[in-house]
């Protein structure tokens, strides 16, 4: 990264960057994104792993992060039909950032913890 580059790419505010962030950053994305990270899921399946999530934010979740293009639908003309979810090239590429923040929180929690306690404890 240039000197300089992080604060004007953070201090923009252009709507775009901010609605993606605000995709990526709401309840349920990360979620969604990491479990599809493994491999082709169905609605079901994906609600079952993504629990407590209700049916009604699951399919919004979905529909926006295949808006953003992040996320594939595929329907099969079966008996019952079948609709199969997967994340897309780019989808993949943000799962790789979204798996880099899962790890830095998970390997700063105990710090994290001690700091809101110290904090808390003011």
């Amino acid at each position: 990264m240039v000197e300089g580059e992080a604060p004007e790419l953070c201090g923009r505010g252009r709507a775009l960057v901010r609605d993606v962030l605000e995709r990526v950053g709401d309840k349920w994305s990360v979620v969604v994104i990491c479990q599809l990270g493994e491999t082709t899921r169905r609605f079901n399946e994906l609600r079952r792993l993504c629990e407590p999530i209700t049916q009604r934010s699951l399919s919004s979740t979905l529909q926006a992060l295949e808006r953003d293009g992040v996320v594939t639908r595929t329907v099969f003309d079966t008996k019952p039909i079948r609709v199969d979810y997967a994340l897309t090239p780019r989808g993949l590429s943000l799962l790789e950032v979204v798996l880099g923040l899962a790890w830095w929180a998970e390997r700063n929690a105990p710090d994290i913890e001690k700091s809101r306690e110290a904090f808390d404890a003011r």
